[in-house]
């Protein structure tokens, strides 16, 4: 870390940006007193009114009002909407920003705006004493403006709230003609299973309704996607600032003066980047931080009103930095907040306000931290670009105090460093200024890119299409929707490229593998994991966190590999951790949702975090030889967890053992396998060995569960040996 006068030859500086104005305003648009929009706001409201348009792509920068210009018809009283985000901390920040937004405009309709997370509908439906189904009815009902996750509107579609006695269509077919607008906020986020849950799911509606719209909020919309939805008949309009010249990236103070005289907005600050080198090994950035830490708490106390994040990889990693950090800051009046996915609600409210926070990847997408200070690591291009974006929105922090300047240093892998800066022709130099358009672009040229799997689509998506088609076909409802019904599956065909008649095939053979193997009825895992928004989770423990403070956010869920990875734990049994939830309740007088640990593997008590990753493998107690060279997804049990060490290891296999699995194995090393097949940081692959492997120090086999198999099953021809029939395919 430089001091701040100092030069470092691979620091460089980022122009500010600025949004421009809208032109002339519309007759028939109301906005509060004093109020502009942007060129893509009032963009964004006309293709939504264009009675030619679908589908609208937005594709503004990060901090450039995209939350206005996506609520301006619920705004102008032309609309009800409902609003999809990808963390219940974003549907948080978008209620009081709607809000915000409805008292300003004041619409004639006044609309009701209603937030919906799983957790909220299962406390809501207990207190009232009423179904999840009546539930989700009787606020929809009640709202104008509906804002949950992508989760809640997947499952509404697919009849997961109702009884088997129940018509398919009884919540979502009044649910969709009530609302007019559908939004999908930071759709860059999704994956690939959970794009085709919601291609299907707005094949669906567009099948079964007519005029409705749908908004998709993207810094990097998918050329790929837009294809697709315009093979099935959508009309689409792509609403790019960018491209159009909307975005200026002045020089001088001049030159911005001169902009914000034509009524330019300035969306991001100049920023001072460094680029800090790290050997890529564990633990590095974690290191590093330890080591600059008075470095880090100097640069606050030279800049008083300062607020910064430092965003990481590893939950462990903020969990272990976070006291070591406190004990240094709180002694000079400094606060220090944590923010992950293990974090307690209070204290990632708390978070907002403190000095310093440390968090993962929920301050990537979440709330609008106002911080002029980012430290952050980056497992790949679009990762760098999304976190970085979250410095310079903001002139003030939380408090009212204005920032007299705005750092970042991304913690990145040396050889990254060498190829943006070193060699005889660097794409960066040291001490220039780039705008954000040019450094992206260095970024992911030069960055690790990551596998799009797009073969997921033809491969699995049509799955999902032919379990809604045989929805559409039921008793209830069949004759009402006949004509929908094939207009939905043949607009499936032609965005998946397959026949629903070779998928209703290989489904019935993974049916009749699930009977003849396991004895059960049904479609059988594989193909409901395909069916499902986000796959089954095999491996999710319940976890009393010993850790956390308050008493009534103890009680979490967290994977197995993260557990043996990096926790102390103590087993605890199901009807125990059931109790002591209850208790806490009661005591507490906070309800505390349940329905998230009906299906985990394990209970446990969380004591402390590990100070040094541990290692672990998967066992299979068989040969696995013939298992990993059939390359498909496979049902597999009898695994078992090998961690020498771990007295509780026995009691978990017990469990794990009788679990069938949706698996897909090869015969690679996980580092291998993660490097050729360019799989994100957090793809849940782990090693496995078998019988005739157990002494090798390094496990030959890989293994994926759920959706992770079934991701993977598309990308491995490049390990096959010989050919392999791809099925599902057009």
């Amino acid at each position: 870390m430089s001091h701040a006068n100092a030069f470092s030859p691979y620091a460089v500086q980022l122009k500010p940006v600025y949004s421009c104005p809208a032109g002339a305003m519309p007759e028939n648009l109301i906005l509060p007193n004093g109020w502009t929009l942007s060129w893509h706001q009032l963009e964004t409201l006309k293709a939504l009114r264009d009675p030619n348009v679908d589908v609208v792509f937005h594709a503004g920068m990060t901090g450039d009002g995209k939350s206005l210009a996506a609520q301006l018809p619920v705004l102008q009283g032309d609309m009800c909407a409902i609003a999809l985000y990808p963390t219940n901390e974003l549907v948080r920040d978008q209620e009081s920003q709607t809000q915000h937004y409805i008292e300003k405009f004041r619409p004639p309709n006044e609309p009701r705006v209603t937030r919906l997370s799983g957790a909220l509908l299962e406390i809501y439906a207990e207190n009232e004493g009423i179904s999840k189904f009546a539930a989700i009815s009787t606020k929809a009902a009640q709202s104008e403006v509906l804002l949950t996750n992508p989760d809640i509107f997947h499952y509404l579609h697919r009849k997961a709230y109702l009884t088997k006695e129940d018509a398919p269509d009884k919540l979502y077919g009044r649910l969709d003609k009530d609302f007019d607008l559908f939004i999908g906020d930071e759709f860059h986020v999704y994956a690939v299973p959970q794009i085709v849950g919601l291609i299907n799911t707005l094949l669906l509606i567009k099948a079964t309704n007519r005029r409705k719209k749908f908004l998709l909020l993207s810094a990097t919309p998918d050329d790929q996607l837009i294809k697709r939805l315009e093979t099935a008949g959508f009309r689409c309009r792509v609403i790019d600032p960018l491209k159009e010249g909307k975005y200026q990236f002045p020089d001088t103070p001049a030159a911005q003066t001169a902009l914000q005289m034509q009524g330019w907005r300035q969306i991001a600050r100049s920023i001072d980047l460094e680029f800090v080198s790290l050997e890529p090994v564990a633990k590095a950035s974690e290191t590093w931080l330890k080591d600059q830490a008075m470095q880090i708490l100097h640069h606050f106390q030279a800049h008083p009103g300062c607020k910064g994040a430092v965003i990481l990889n590893s939950i462990a990693s903020v969990k272990r930095l976070v006291p070591f950090f406190q004990a240094i800051f709180q002694p000079q009046g400094l606060t220090v907040g944590e923010n992950t996915g293990l974090s307690a609600q209070s204290t990632r409210d708390a978070s907002l306000t403190a000095d310093l926070v440390f968090g993962t990847s929920t301050i990537d997408v979440g709330v609008d931290f106002k911080i002029n200070f980012l430290i952050f690591e980056s497992s790949d291009a679009g990762n760098f670009i999304q976190r970085l974006g979250r410095l310079g929105r903001h002139d003030t922090n939380t408090q009212g105090q204005p920032f007299d300047g705005f750092w970042a240093y991304a913690l990145v892998p040396n050889f990254v460093v060498e190829r943006l800066f070193l060699g005889g022709k660097p794409p960066l130099v040291g001490g220039e200024r780039y705008d954000r358009p040019t450094l992206n672009g260095v970024i992911k040229e030069n960055y690790r890119q990551l596998n799009d799997f797009r073969g997921y689509y033809k491969r699995w998506g049509a799955v999902q299409s032919l379990s809604i088609g045989m929805d559409l076909g039921h008793k209830t409802i069949q004759q009402q929707y006949a004509g929908s019904r094939q207009v939905f599956l043949s607009a499936c065909e032609q965005v998946f490229e397959t026949s629903i008649r070779q998928v209703h095939h290989k489904v019935g053979e993974l049916a009749k593998e699930w009977q003849e193997g396991f004895g059960q009825k049904g479609w059988g895992p594989i193909a409901e994991d395909a069916c499902s928004f986000r796959g089954s989770s095999p491996l999710l423990c319940g976890i009393y966190d010993e850790t956390e403070p308050n008493e009534a956010e103890r009680f979490k869920t967290y994977d197995l590999p993260g557990i043996l990875s990096n926790l102390e734990i103590e087993l605890w049994t199901e009807a125990a951790f059931l109790r002591s939830l209850e208790a806490t309740a009661k005591r507490s007088g906070q309800p505390i949702p349940k329905g998230r640990y009906q299906y985990c593997l394990a209970f446990m008590r969380l004591k402390a975090y590990r100070e040094e990753r541990s290692n672990w493998k998967f066992h299979f107690p068989g040969l696995l030889e013939t298992v990993a060279n059939a390359y498909r997804v496979q049902i597999l049990t009898g695994l078992e967890v090998w961690q020498p060490e771990n007295r509780w290891a026995a009691e978990i296999n017990k469990r794990l053992r009788t679990q069938a699995t949706v698996s897909y194995i090869l015969p690679r090393p996980v580092a291998e396998v993660r490097q050729r097949l360019r799989l994100p940081m957090h793809f849940q692959i782990y090693p496995i060995g078998d019988h005739s492997s157990f002494q090798e120090p390094t496990p030959p086999y890989s293994i994926a569960f759920g959706q992770s198999a079934l991701l993977l099953e598309t990308l491995t021809g490049c390990f096959k040996s010989k050919g392999y029939e791809i099925w599902i395919a057009g």
